[in-house]
């Protein structure tokens, strides 16, 4: 097993190779699809129906926006939670789609990058419904856990011989510290996510947004101590969200 670190539009990508399949470790944006293609057929030689497994941790465009087109063009199935209700389900719902994926341009444009058709439907259509500690099916040694908080259906995926885990946006680096994301919906939930990597003793992460860190128990409890106490409500973030559109508008 080998996880590549591919630079996707405002992320890391993160591919896992095996001599016979490969495992996408979240779907990226939807521009992120040929970088994908390029680094299976060019990079590592390999045929795209090898990529057998999209996984998608939530729901956001650099985690879920790939995913469908990925599906669709190569053949590959999609896991992910089997909510009865859809993430971005409603008027709130769809505003929150709109705003996100806005904020995800304005990310892009802050790292240089061009604006890009990253559009992807609100609606997550799933082939695989994962379970609570069970492992990925085709790939035993990936352990789903449930880790909400950031949204309330977060995924986080340990691979169990290497002890490292793969925590989507639950824990961000910035400046060289780790931090929590923003929104965070479930505050209880999130720090009960974070508990649970204490009880696994992990000391290694795959993040969506810095790749590989170590990380020790202190740090994990620094985010817990640190987290916010306050739960969110769907309008309170569309709200501030809207506030940080409009306040880089120029942008």
């Amino acid at each position: 097993m080998q996880i590549h670190h591919i630079e996707g539009y405002i992320q890391t990508i993160l591919l896992v190779e095996y001599p016979d399949k490969l495992l996408l470790l979240d779907g990226g944006c939807r521009c992120d699809v040929p970088v994908i293609k390029a680094f299976i057929t060019e990079t590592l030689q390999r045929e795209m129906n090898d990529l057998t497994l999209v996984l998608v941790s939530h729901m956001h465009p650099d985690h879920a926006g790939g995913a469908h087109l990925l599906r669709k063009k190569f053949g590959c199935k999609i896991a992910s939670v089997g909510f009865e209700r859809q993430w971005y389900q409603g008027f709130n719902g769809r505003v929150a789609h709109t705003i996100d994926i806005m904020l995800s341009l304005y990310v892009a444009h802050r790292k240089g990058k061009n604006i890009r058709n990253i559009y992807y439907h609100p609606d997550l259509k799933p082939d695989i419904i994962l379970q609570h500690e069970t492992c990925v099916p085709g790939f035993s040694d990936w352990m789903v856990h449930f880790t909400p908080g950031h949204t309330d259906r977060d995924l986080s995926f340990l691979h169990q011989p290497t002890r490292q885990m793969y925590v989507g946006d639950m824990i961000l680096k910035l400046k060289n510290k780790f931090t929590s994301p923003f929104p965070i919906y479930q505050p209880k939930a999130y720090k009960q996510s974070l508990n649970k990597l204490l009880q696994l003793n992990i000391s290694k992460i795959l993040m969506a947004h810095d790749g590989f860190s170590e990380i020790t128990p202190k740090d994990i409890q620094q985010l817990i101590t640190k987290s916010t106490n306050r739960p969110l409500t769907v309008e309170k973030v569309i709200k501030h969200k809207f506030k940080s559109l409009i306040f880089n508008k120029k942008t």
